[in-house]
């Protein structure tokens, strides 16, 4: 028997938030079980190509997290899909809002924008977590 998907929506840009999506994600697809992650709101700008103001916002556990050098989520999400069956869609309505195009984002890691209508659709098939 299949597992359901699970059917991720990242809105805050919280690192230890986005820690914890990536970190259940990988090992979600990795026990082949399929993830599909939309990406909107404030978790948009952690997944800018170019973060010159740090790619990470957070409290006491990020600066832990950071000083002792945990896996990066975002490489956890690459792994993730590298060695499972992930997709990560960003919000078209969050890139319009801030003026983001595909194009800004972290090179590999996007699978395309998508509409939340289309991803809800998609996520009553399975289990749906926000973070």
């Amino acid at each position: 028997m299949s597992s359901p998907g699970l059917f991720m929506i990242l809105c805050s840009g919280e690192h230890e938030k986005i820690q914890m999506a990536a970190m259940a994600a990988a090992v979600a697809a990795v026990s082949e079980r399929p993830v599909e992650v939309f990406v909107s709101m404030n978790a948009v700008a952690v997944f800018r190509r170019d973060n010159s103001d740090g790619r990470y916002q957070g409290g006491e556990f990020s600066d832990m997290m950071i000083t002792r050098k945990a896996p990066d989520a975002l490489e956890l999400f690459g792994q993730g899909k590298m060695l499972g069956d992930m997709k990560i869609y960003a919000c078209s309505m969050a890139l319009d809002v801030a003026e983001i195009g595909m194009d800004d984002l972290v090179e590999d890691l996007f699978d395309g924008p998508s509409g939340l209508t289309k991803f809800l659709a998609d996520a009553e098939s399975g289990q749906l977590v926000i973070f």
